[in-house]
């Protein structure tokens, strides 16, 4: 499949490449680091990355603005996004052929070509081994640029390589991205450092989430309370992983509360969650997903489910 999508890309003058809303590290730099990847082998082509931008990832880089009319004729590749109702900016259907490259589980089986590698720690973990394929078959090389994006959205993906996902593979990957020339500490500073309104809203979260005697655990985060820490919803997100260090807990949700909706967000240290997250519109990977509901009393739902399924787990 590799070689399939490596004489895909080689054939097309213009390239757009998507991947899914709310983006996090890893949807950046599989997306970007493609882009760059691309460019580094066929400065010729046309290669877009296109999205709404997230503040929190301008360390990283910044999306391409394009009108409708570069998607004639146009190859579109989305990464990292396992469904077409996550895939931000829906016009990827104006393109005249759409690759799917993605880590998920494949419950949305979308696009003309789909690689999909449930095993990899990061869609660009995956997007290096599409290069790795490329410099044995065509001599490809990698930029610095490139390096950086795959590296950060690995970084992103693995939590510095503590998550239960990182792999051997993923280990070998790094230690070749590392060989770039490029700031670690940029990137590392980047992801991590945070404002103090942040740290001070973590520790609200610190001082106020509720976790029962089988480890499942809870915040809700509404509007009111984000506006009083001057946190829009997408930096409340930054804050989703800091109840891992809980001893005790086994799976957690954090409720962020938006205009219209209640974003979900479940992680767990071992029951799998992403079969929950599906019955509230989400999904997502079996320790790390993704949900939303819209109301309080949906949300009490999530967590009653997430309690059962702990219970289960012990």
């Amino acid at each position: 499949m590799k070689r399939q999508i490596i004489d895909t890309i080689a054939s097309y003058d213009t390239i757009v490449i998507h991947r899914h809303v709310r983006p996090d590290p890893d949807a950046y730099g599989s997306q970007h680091g493609l882009k760059a990847l691309i460019l580094a082998n066929y400065p010729n082509k046309k290669v877009f990355a296109v999205g709404e931008h997230d503040e929190s990832l301008s360390f990283m880089t910044k999306p391409d603005s394009i009108t409708d009319d570069v998607y004639d004729n146009a190859l579109v590749i989305v990464t990292d996004t396992a469904n077409t109702e996550r895939i931000d900016d829906q016009r990827y259907t104006k393109g005249k052929m759409v690759i799917k490259i993605d880590h998920h589980p494949n419950d949305d089986p979308y696009g003309d070509l789909l690689w999909v590698n449930t095993e990899a720690s990061s869609c660009s973990e995956m997007i290096y081994t599409l290069f790795e394929e490329g410099r044995e078959a065509l001599g490809w090389i990698l930029s610095d640029t490139a390096a950086r994006l795959l590296f950060a959205g690995i970084i992103g993906d693995t939590g510095r390589f503590q998550f239960s996902s990182t792999t051997a593979k993923t280990f070998q990957v790094a230690s070749e991205l590392v060989t770039y020339s490029f700031d670690r500490d940029k990137v590392f500073n980047g992801m991590y450092e945070m404002e103090q309104k942040l740290l001070n809203l973590q520790g609200y979260i610190y001082q106020n989430f509720q976790m029962d005697e089988y480890g499942a655990a809870s915040i809700k985060l509404t509007k009111e309370l984000l506006a009083q820490h001057d946190v829009v919803p997408s930096e409340a997100s930054l804050l989703v992983g800091c109840l891992g260090s809980v001893k005790g807990i086994q799976a957690w949700v954090v409720f962020i509360e938006e205009d219209k909706q209640i974003r979900v967000r479940l992680r767990s240290k071992g029951p799998i969650i992403n079969t929950l997250a599906k019955e509230f519109n989400g999904g997502g990977h079996p320790l790390a997903s993704g949900a939303t509901a819209y109301s309080w009393t949906e949300a009490d739902r999530v967590i009653q489910r997430l309690q059962e399924v702990c219970q289960n787990n012990k």
